[in-house]
């Protein structure tokens, strides 16, 4: 028998205006008044985290145990020349996230861009993630949430050499806090680390994995078998106090296999959550589809009208 909890990204789509990721360009900052330009930063983090507060709040109403937040709460405030306080101004905001969070027992995430990576060869690039890596990491504290939420990364480019890039990853990551650290994981990509390639640095960092089924089906070695990798990504959550966690998602097309669908298909998942479902451990899963909380409350309806699954919550079922 397995248990899976599921949830989605960021924005719940059946709410108005609630975007909780809005932004404000440097070019947009640079032509600003100073005096007018840490106001409207501050105008734009607020509406961004009552937005967030708006979201959790849907989430309670429809019993939807897990949430990404937005990485994009708080503009420009990993940029060098606009640098601000984007923590004191909203100490408020943060402590009723986190008592929502707690209260409700929600199971929250970062999931950092792309470009917030430890292979390269340019120092500046490194510098960089780990800005980004404690731009989220502080958010976390301000919340209260730093030892219950993680912080998701894929590995990061190959520059033309993998294995040159996982040394450099692996040097690279030394210099990110170990508090941060220990708070992170690491996904699977549609293109260059396959599952394999990420249980290693995972078991070597003695980081989580998080398995992407989408990205293991757009890119994985012939030799790749779920029945093999499951129980080594199992393993890699075994010294937290988290249930191991996937994400799911379909192709849009056959052509754009790569991108995600507005929804997701059951049967696309169905060889993935059966290998799972051997295994028998409980599991969480991020939806990542473009219709968001839409295609997250379709899929437990599509899961929940199969044999030995029974729905036992708004985004919860159980596999017989």
């Amino acid at each position: 028998m397995m248990t899976l909890r599921l949830g989605y990204v960021s924005q719940a789509l059946a709410l108005w205006d609630a975007s909780p990721g809005k932004t404000m360009t440097l070019t947009r900052w640079q032509k600003m008044d100073p005096d007018s330009r840490e106001d409207k930063l501050r105008e734009v983090t607020r509406l961004n985290l009552e937005h967030t507060i708006r979201m959790l709040h849907y989430n309670i109403a429809h019993d939807i145990p897990l949430y990404r937040f937005s990485s994009s709460l708080a503009p420009l405030a990993t940029h060098d020349d606009a640098a601000w306080d984007y923590i004191t101004p909203f100490a408020d905001l943060y402590k009723e996230i986190g008592r929502l969070v707690r209260e409700h027992n929600i199971r929250p995430s970062f999931h950092p861009n792309q470009f917030t990576l430890f292979t390269s060869d340019k120092p500046n690039v490194t510098a960089n993630a780990v800005q980004d890596m404690e731009y989220h990491y502080h958010m976390l504290e301000a919340m209260g949430l730093e030892q219950r939420a993680w912080i998701n990364l894929h590995v990061g480019g190959a520059y033309g050499d993998k294995k040159a890039a996982v040394k450099r990853f692996h040097e690279n990551l030394q210099q990110l806090p170990e508090k941060i650290k220990a708070r992170m994981t690491l996904e699977n990509d549609d293109k260059t680390y396959t599952a394999s390639d990420v249980l290693a640095v995972c078991e070597q960092e003695k980081i989580p994995m998080m398995f992407d089924y989408h990205h293991f089906e757009a890119n994985h070695s012939g030799d790749e078998r779920l029945e093999e990798l499951l129980p080594r990504f199992i393993d890699t959550w075994a010294h937290t106090d988290s249930r191991p966690k996937i994400h799911l998602s379909s192709p849009k097309s056959a052509e754009a296999f790569r991108s995600h669908a507005d929804y997701v298909d059951p049967d696309f998942n169905l060889p993935f959550l059966q290998a799972l479902k051997q295994i028998g451990e409980p599991i969480d899963g991020m939806i990542e589809a473009k219709q968001k909380d839409y295609a997250l409350l379709q899929l437990v309806r599509d899961l929940a009208s199969r044999r030995n699954v029974t729905r036992t919550g708004g985004a919860e079922l159980r596999w017989k």
